[in-house]
């Protein structure tokens, strides 16, 4: 049996479970697209996709960790909040996610408004805060989108680059 097959399917899955946890903050989005990626190399025996693609791989998604992380707490910094608003704004994401679309744009915003709250704050400070980090988890999905696009393209291209024909 060509098991070579259920292998592709299964890095097509991780691929596409990274996508959706590139946007839902419940899943590991871009280190499953890494190991999705990965699994497709080694499927080739690293032919087509080498070692000097798959460590700029790791580097694009190392990157897209650290963006992950200092974007939520730059945006919540920049407008003055508190590090519960940080962590509230985080709760408030994985709570939001039981809300569809909605929640998952409002709950990172509510969440970090009731971690300002929690800390004392008045609520014009605390809405600052929850804008802050509503716009600090934004930007970093947006650039995480980018950099997770980016390494499927470097992937693909490294497949057809090497393929004869």
């Amino acid at each position: 049996m060509d098991w070579s097959v259920l292998l592709w399917i299964l890095a097509a899955l991780l691929v596409v479970a990274g996508l959706a946890g590139t946007v839902l903050p419940a899943l590991p989005g871009v280190p499953l697209v890494f190991v999705g990626l990965f699994v497709g190399a080694w499927i080739g025996n690293f032919q087509e996709v080498g070692w000097v693609t798959i460590g700029i791989l790791g580097a694009l998604a190392l990157v897209a960790w650290v963006v992950d992380f200092l974007a939520g707490a730059a945006g919540a910094r920049y407008l003055g909040a508190s590090s519960r608003a940080f962590w509230g704004a985080t709760l408030g994401a994985l709570v939001g996610i039981f809300f569809g679309i909605p929640g998952l744009l409002l709950g990172p915003f509510f969440g970090a408004v009731i971690g300002e709250l929690s800390a004392g704050a008045n609520l014009y400070g605390s809405g600052r805060a929850g804008l802050g980090a509503w716009l600090g988890l934004v930007v970093a999905t947006a650039v995480k989108l980018a950099l997770v696009f980016l390494m499927i393209g470097i992937f693909v291209f490294a497949i057809f680059a090497t393929t004869p024909g």
